[in-house]
This record gives structure tokens, C-alpha cells and sequence, in this order.
């Protein structure tokens, strides 16, 4: 629904403070945390299949050790991909909530609230 100009919510004149300590990181920032994170991964990866060739007589153990290393490149690509959430905003003066209470007419006596 479209609102013209003269009916729109006057808005106040004064700005909102910004907070520096609620702003989300860098790009580069957030790239160069993912980049140590894909590093250290690897890392343990390689750590893993070393490990696994070490106690290559310890049959479960090997096992578990080289799963681990085949499996640890594919996580790490999955979270060198993956960025923060983005936060969620709200609109000031938006109010969510039903202003009413709603019946089922299906199943009377039931009450549904939002």
C-alpha cells in the first residue's frame, strides 16, 4: 500500500546515536577470520592423516584418524564459505503483536494468540 507524502508518519528530527561497539566487523576483517579458520581445519587435517599413517597398526584408531582427514577439507571449505547472519531489524513504531484474538471456527472453545 502506498502512502502519499503528505500522509506519511512524521519522523523525528533528531538522528539515533550510532553505536560502534554493535557495528558488524570488516569484509576484510570477516575474510581474514575465515581464512584462519580454513587454515587451522587443515591444519588438523594434515595432523590427522600423519597420525593415522603413525598408528597404522592400531587398526580403529587409523580408521578414525583417516575418516577425520577425509572428512575435514569438506568442513572447512563449508565454513571458510559461511558469513555472519545478518543482523535482524525492526521498524521503529512497528508493532507486531494482533491487536485482536482470533477463533478457530473449526474447533470452538480454542483461542489462537499471535
Amino acid at each position: 500500500m502506498l502512502v502519499a507524502s503528505s500522509q506519511q508518519f512524521s519522523r523525528s528530527r533528531r538522528p539515533e546515536p550510532v553505536v560502534i561497539t554493535e557495528a558488524a566487523p570488516s569484509l576484510g576483517d570477516q575474510q581474514a577470520a575465515r581464512k584462519r579458520r580454513y587454515a587451522i581445519t587443515m591444519a588438523v587435517r594434515g595432523l590427522a592423516l600423519v597420525l593415522a599413517a603413525v598408528f597404522y597398526q592400531t587398526v580403529w584408531l587409523m580408521i578414525i584418524l583417516a575418516i577425520l582427514g577425509t572428512v575435514l577439507p569438506w568442513i572447512a571449505v563449508v565454513m571458510a564459505n559461511d558469513r555472519p547472519p545478518k543482523p535482524r531489524t525492526r521498524l521503529a513504531g512497528v508493532d507486531a503483536r494482533p491487536d485482536r484474538v482470533l477463533e478457530n471456527p473449526a474447533r470452538s472453545g480454542r483461542v489462537i494468540e499471535g
